[in-house]
């Protein structure tokens, strides 16, 4: 705490001392029309123009490309699709100044701002009001064509996404009462992923999109509803190799498939702000980026270091939806995304966005893109063993069976099973863990009246916790059974079995976490 002061007030001085020297940030520019007003030539964000001085201390991040004046279709509402675009919804994420539009088949789009506040993520107070500026700045360390390329690569790797366009929006009269907080901006257009999109191939076809909150409670309401845990890391080592670290559960959403008694829910990554950041080319941004370990820079080669804080963000989904996979499956999945982003894959990536800045970008970016690949076998390892080091396994509110038993070599493997009546029990999850990489693991029954089954002489170097949630559960040990190193965190309302004897037993410490699904939901930020 006493560190994150000190940075505080590092900055806060440098930004008032700086402030003194580096003059305003430049005006903006004006908006040039086309004979036909099609189109508008433009400065994205002549804000960012800075001095020597200030950009020593808080970077030259990507200044050029925002203060470079770019040529942008114009977006008329009423023909922007058939039957026109009407604005149905101002929103906003962190950073972002967003615009909900519906056509008249009942389809909805979103527009996105091309520039972004980094200083909407701080609390109201004294210090937003104070680094309000310096924050708003540092947008400039992000990449304002980012979405054109991160869309196409994730097309060549088989992940889901929007596709966005980028338009300027002007005064336009059919923006009825959002005409004054939204024109003469540049936007992303796109789809917005959500509901019904059966007519988006980019989408999967979806009959449902859903946003995670929904996704996360349908897979601990019904032991058979899943997600892909191979099509999740493909989508992860993409966020990698964009350097996209900004990756928290509202910036995911899920096309949900029907089965036969279950779904199926692939991850749909959206908001690619973050992608090909760029931030500690200045004094102080390099200093911030020390102590905040997620604000990763893009370059190549990624550091196997750096993994932890580009992950970081997600680091609970990560562990709700990867528990499944080994190494293997981690090396594997890594090699095929490597293959599917040939050099032609990641030359074409940069052939849209604004003419003026293609060549400029793609010089840059492709060199880095593809040493970045040739890791990503190396990186999907170092992400196998941070997720690894604390598992977690997560039972629903179903009733289910865990079985812990030992291997040779004292690994433990682990078996989950759903309990049906009447009808044999169904296996859900079945995975071995290795000492020293894996230190604990977490076992989570929520609700239903769970059983846990201790077999075998279970090795001390891994830990299991047992967390029995809101059920009538217990735990079992076979005749001759050495627990090992196990705890059963029992609920303080003392329902459940007590622990057999060489399982220890403590309270647990936070029982409005783990009682049930809807407690579980709390680990997650789930605020769209």
């Amino acid at each position: 705490m006493r560190t994150n002061w000190k940075l505080t007030g590092l900055i806060l001085l440098s930004t008032l001392g700086l402030y003194s020297c580096a003059g305003p940030a430049t005006s903006p520019s004006p908006v040039v029309w086309a004979a036909d007003s099609a189109a508008v030539r433009v400065v994205p964000g002549p804000q960012y123009a800075r001095g020597t001085t200030w950009r020593a201390f808080f970077g030259q991040h990507y200044r050029t490309w925002w203060n470079t004046p770019v040529t942008v279709p114009v977006l008329r509402l009423a023909t922007a699709v058939p039957g026109g675009l009407l604005p149905v919804q101002a929103g906003g994420s962190y950073q972002s100044h967003t615009l909900r539009l519906q056509g008249p088949d009942g389809r909805q789009y979103v527009l996105r701002s091309v520039d972004k506040d980094m200083s909407a993520a701080l609390r109201p107070g004294w210090k937003k009001n104070l680094l309000r500026a310096l924050l708003k700045d540092q947008t400039s360390a992000t990449q304002p064509y980012g979405a054109y390329p991160a869309a196409y690569l994730a097309e060549a790797v088989g992940v889901l996404h929007a596709n966005p366009r980028l338009v300027y929006l002007g005064a336009d009269p059919d923006l009825g009462k959002f005409r004054a907080a939204y024109s003469n901006a540049l936007y992303l257009l796109e789809e917005r992923p959500d509901g019904d999109q059966c007519g988006v191939a980019s989408f999967g076809q979806s009959p449902n999109v859903v946003n995670s909150a929904h996704m996360l409670a349908a897979l601990r309401r019904n032991p058979g509803n899943h997600v892909p845990a191979r099509a999740y890391l493909r989508a992860r080592l993409l966020d990698l190799l964009l350097g996209d670290w900004s990756r928290r559960e509202d910036q995911w959403r899920w096309a949900s498939f029907p089965q036969a008694g279950r779904v199926a829910y692939r991850p749909v990554p959206r908001d690619r702000d973050q992608a090909f950041f760029l931030f500690d080319d200045g004094l102080i941004t390099r200093l911030v980026s020390w102590f905040a370990p997620k604000y990763q820079t893009f370059r190549g080669p990624i550091r196997l270091e750096n993994v932890d804080g580009l992950t970081r963000t997600a680091r609970a989904l990560d562990r709700t939806l990867l528990t499944s996979l080994s190494a293997a499956d981690f090396r594997e999945v890594a090699d095929s995304v490597r293959k599917a982003l040939g050099d032609a894959v990641l030359a074409r990536a940069f052939e849209m966005g604004p003419p003026e800045t293609r060549a400029a970008i793609a010089a840059r970016f492709v060199p880095i893109l593809r040493a970045r690949r040739e890791q990503l076998p190396a990186v999907a390892q170092q992400y196998f063993e941070l997720l690894n080091q604390e598992a977690w396994l997560i039972g629903t509110d179903q009733p289910e069976t865990f079985i812990v038993s030992d291997t040779k070599g004292g690994n433990l493997r682990v078996c989950v099973l759903a309990r049906r009546a009447g009808r044999p029990d169904s296996l859900l999850l079945d995975r071995t863990f290795a000492a020293p990489g894996t230190k604990s693991l977490e076992l989570y029954g929520l609700g239903g009246d769970d059983r846990f089954e201790l077999r075998g002489a279970l090795p001390g170097s891994i830990g299991v916790r047992l967390y029995p949630g809101l059920g009538r559960d217990e735990v079992r040990t076979q005749p001759g059974a050495i627990a090992g190193d196990v705890t059963w965190f029992a609920r303080p309302d003392g329902l459940g079995s007590s622990p057999p004897a060489g399982v220890q037993a403590e309270a647990d410490p936070h029982p409005e976490l783990t009682s049930n699904a809807h407690a579980w939901l709390q680990r997650y930020n789930l605020h769209d």
